[in-house]
């Protein structure tokens, strides 16, 4: 194959390690901390942690999938799957509560939430575009097509770019959203302070999905620009 490059994947390794060890620590931390009661329901901790923050005018809807939840800023609706939504357990309501974090982000004009949610159309077109082109540049540069090549990596790297930006920026967007959860959980006596030990655990590894998921974008932005000056000279 003209775009296989066996050195993709050396370069790709810590990456790729990184993200498979942080999706097994997802699955061990959640199916444990699901087997830890709690007194409210996901769906009714994160109405009190937004009621608290006078966030009345939040709506909660339960949606389809797996750990699906997602705070949507522009309907200003916080979206939980059914195991979230209903389920009265640490995991549940750790999950609401980071959700519910992220709307308070909103409300208060989180800076970094801004930042993330104007690269958002930036890094949804840049991950749709420039693969192709990226995997495109270096087939017509393996073929001997330098020029048209170097044109579609270099491309290719500007879009990518973009979708860097967007990892880059929603790390401490998480990050915050975590903390915020976990000081409401216990400040509003929804989760006992000696019971926020698996809440902690599960949080902590979702947020290391998203460093995996940043790490892989840099390592592969990298990669493509050294392959476009190796390429040049």
């Amino acid at each position: 194959m003209y775009w296989f490059d066996p050195w993709y994947l050396v370069y790709m390794a810590p990456a790729f390690l990184l993200a498979m060890w942080a999706q097994w620590r997802v699955s061990a931390t959640y199916a444990a901390a699901s087997r830890q009661p709690a007194r409210l329901s996901g769906a009714a901790a994160a109405r009190h942690v937004l009621d608290s923050a006078g966030l009345r005018s939040v709506r909660i809807e339960q949606v389809g999938g797996h750990l699906s939840d997602h705070y949507d800023p522009r309907a200003k609706v916080l979206r939980l799957s059914q195991d979230v939504y209903g389920g009265h357990t640490l995991a549940a309501v750790g999950i609401a509560a980071h959700e519910a974090g992220h709307a308070i982000q909103d409300a208060k004009h989180y800076a970094p939430l801004v930042v993330r949610n104007l690269a958002v159309p930036a890094a949804g077109f840049g991950s749709k575009l420039a693969m192709p082109m990226l995997i495109g540049g270096i087939i017509f540069a393996n073929m001997g097509a330098t020029g048209l090549g170097q044109m579609l990596l270099l491309a290719g790297i500007v879009l990518f770019a973009g979708v860097v930006l967007f990892q880059v920026v929603n790390l401490p967007v998480e990050f915050d959203a975590s903390a915020r959860a976990k000081a409401q959980l216990v400040s509003l006596g929804i989760v006992d302070a000696r019971d926020m030990g698996p809440v902690k655990k599960v949080l902590s590894a979702a947020a290391m999905t998203y460093v995996a998921a940043t790490l892989q974008a840099i390592l592969t932005l990298l990669y493509y620009i050294m392959r476009y000056a190796g390429d040049r000279r």
